[in-house]
């Protein structure tokens, strides 16, 4: 069960769109920078430096390791897509202050060195020593495949080897796990990088550890003199870490440590053929998408533990859905569409991609969501920076790695899973070949695919039909192809012997829909929310004269989907006839028992993603239906 494929390097990748392409600049031009500045403004680089001491502030933090590590992976993820020097020299410059805080043994973590020497590996609970090695190794993966160079890849296979050390099953080894699952999908990465097997077999202890018993948490708690009943969190299913994790049935607890956790796992399954452990991804993943997801691919509803509530329990105004959780939940995703070739993972990373993940940056991209709305009365807004700042930079990372999304690649089969205009390069059956990509996606269902190679060559063309789509019509060089009869798993395969002057169309309808919440999801019942394609859809106060709770979408309403030029940018809008409560009909009256009609009144919706980026006012995604 090997994974049969894998994603084309993300230099062969070129993104071209008039969607895409504008969120990717600035990500390079205005969020990175933005993010690097932050990062020095707040002392998280010059923790590197070692040079705190005791009543200096700030205090370098548990996890600030962590903010300045993914910064180094988007920077990477931008530089080999955009060779810009002057990041570049900023890179290397973070790079080299990184490496060398590191100390001889091997291990690397500023707060733990400069603030707490003595504390080293004796709270894996509650702080963030491991999150914070894994961040670091993931940078150095990113890196080493970006510059070519060993510069921070060697510090951190150092710090890895040390860490196998210090964890692991054997006498005089600490048999504890992360409170804040990362190391493990970071351990797969660095033993692709370097072909070291142990790296994997390090992930696979702290996977297949955690939650045994005797249980590692009470043990160390003890040790540090604490009552474990103490736990501030209640239950280790804050952590994932309640049950070992195949016997876990439903996804719990702090949202963004379990898709970090459910992505090692996927990882770990795959690499090692582990069908077990695969279907415990399936299970968990078929409870979270059925039960516990947003229409916008947000996940982790409660506040409370920025994380999972009761199934069907998703409140709008009060929702959490942090942007970390969500990008989690594209990372999962990925990893089982790449295990399984199954569309309904693409489909799901596909929804969180253009809701949202792309809701939490600002369209000038230099502010940031944390938690994720799907209601405000006008008082939630983006913001410049966090004091835990984990989502600018997981953002700016994932918005730098998009090129990684839109293609797979196997032995006989290219796969084009995302639809982005541009261009993706690879070798197959020897054959050199470069596929473009004609579209307006997501405002238009439209997609033209092309070749072009030097010979023909004969590979499979797997085109996604999204889940979104009900009628989809498809031909190759003019003739009509059957996609109902020729779709599986949310795919068309066409094989054939390919040729530079091939042309592929795919035409999918991209109707607007009402979509309705089950039945259980109490807070949206009589309730309609609008999307268009992948687009999620929202009112927003400043396109109404009336408040939006006043607003009624009448089933039999007319809407129509407009491209609004001078609108962010250049977007697609949602316009049509709902009905406003009319209050001449209710005098002083707070209750009546009789019905009102209402007025008629134009509603105008825009997509999630750009909520907030105009004047502060109310947004509703889901609208009382009349």
């Amino acid at each position: 069960m090997k994974n049969p494929f894998s994603p084309l390097p993300l230099a062969s990748v070129t993104i071209d769109d008039a969607f895409w392409a504008l969120r990717l600049r600035v990500n390079r031009e205005r969020t990175i920078p933005h993010i690097l500045q932050q990062c020095r403004d707040t002392g998280r680089i010059d923790a590197f430096r070692l040079n705190w001491r005791p009543g200096a502030e700030p205090v370098p933090h548990i996890f600030w390791d962590s903010d300045v590590a993914k910064w180094i992976e988007a920077a990477s993820y931008s530089i080999t897509v955009d060779p810009d020097p002057d990041l570049k020299a900023r890179l290397d410059e973070m790079v080299g202050l990184v490496a060398s805080a590191q100390q001889p043994d091997g291990y690397l973590n500023t707060h733990f060195i400069a603030v707490e020497p003595e504390n080293r590996w004796t709270n894996l609970r509650d702080c963030h020593e491991l999150y914070c090695a894994g961040h670091l190794m993931e940078a150095a993966v990113a890196h080493f495949q970006a510059a070519g160079a060993r510069t921070l890849l060697d510090p951190l296979c150092r710090y890895a080897d040390y860490i196998g050390e210090v964890f692991g099953g054997r006498p005089g080894q600490k048999r504890g796990y992360p409170g804040h699952e990362e190391i493990e999908l970071a351990l797969v990465k660095l033993y692709r990088a370097t072909g070291e097997r142990r790296y994997l077999e390090l992930c696979r202890f702290f996977i297949e550890e955690r939650g045994r018993k005797p249980h590692y948490f009470d043990d160390e708690a003890r040790v540090r003199g604490e009552d474990q009943r103490d736990f501030w969190a209640g239950t280790y299913a804050y952590m994932q870490a309640h049950r070992p994790v195949r016997g876990q049935a439903e996804p719990v607890g702090h949202a963004v440590r379990a898709m970090y956790l459910y992505a090692a796992m996927a990882d770990l399954a795959g690499e090692t053929g582990d069908r077990g452990l695969l279907d415990v991804c399936e299970r968990l993943w078929e409870r979270l998408c059925g039960r516990k997801m947003y229409i916008t691919g947000g996940i982790g509803s409660a506040r409370g533990i920025e994380g999972f509530a009761a199934d069907y329990d998703l409140p709008n105004e009060a929702a959490y859905a942090e942007t970390c959780a969500a990008i989690g939940l594209v990372f999962w995703g990925r990893r089982m569409l790449e295990l399984t070739g199954d569309g309904r993972y693409a489909d799901v990373v596909e929804r969180a991609l253009y809701n949202a993940v792309l809701g939490g940056v600002s369209l000038d991209g230099a502010k940031f969501f944390y938690d994720n709305p799907l209601a405000s009365e006008g008082n939630h807004h983006r913001q410049p920076w966090f004091e835990c700042a984990c989502c600018p930079p997981n953002l700016a990372r994932l918005l730098a790695s998009l090129g990684r999304y839109v293609y797979r690649l196997r032995e006989t089969d290219i796969a084009v899973d995302l639809y982005v205009q541009g261009s993706g390069k690879f070798t197959i059956e020897g054959r050199d070949v470069e596929l473009s990509q004609e579209t307006r996606y997501p405002w238009d269902g439209a997609v033209t695919v092309g070749f072009a190679m030097e010979r023909p060559a004969a590979f499979g063309l797997l085109l996604r039909i999204p889940g979104w789509c009900r009628a989809a019509r498809l031909s190759v060089n003019g003739e009509s192809m059957d996609v109902a009869g020729a779709a599986q798993n949310g795919y068309v395969r066409i094989e054939r012997a390919w040729n530079p002057e091939d042309r592929v169309r795919l035409d999918m309808d991209m109707p607007v829909e009402r979509i309705r919440a089950h039945p259980d999801v109490r807070q949206d019942a009589g309730r309609v929310a609008l999307q268009c394609g992948p687009l999620v859809y929202c009112l927003e106060g400043a396109d109404h004269d009336v408040p939006l709770q006043r607003i009624r979408l009448p089933d039999a309403a007319l809407l129509e989907a407009r491209f609004a030029d001078d609108l962010f940018g250049g977007t697609a809008v949602i316009e049509g006839e709902a009905i406003s409560a009319d209050l001449s009909e209710w005098g002083n009256k707070l209750y009546r028992t009789d019905s009102t009609a209402g007025t008629p009144c134009r509603m105008t919706a825009v997509p999630y993603y750009a909520w907030d980026n105009r004047r502060p006012g109310r947004m509703r995604v889901w609208i009382p239906a009349a």
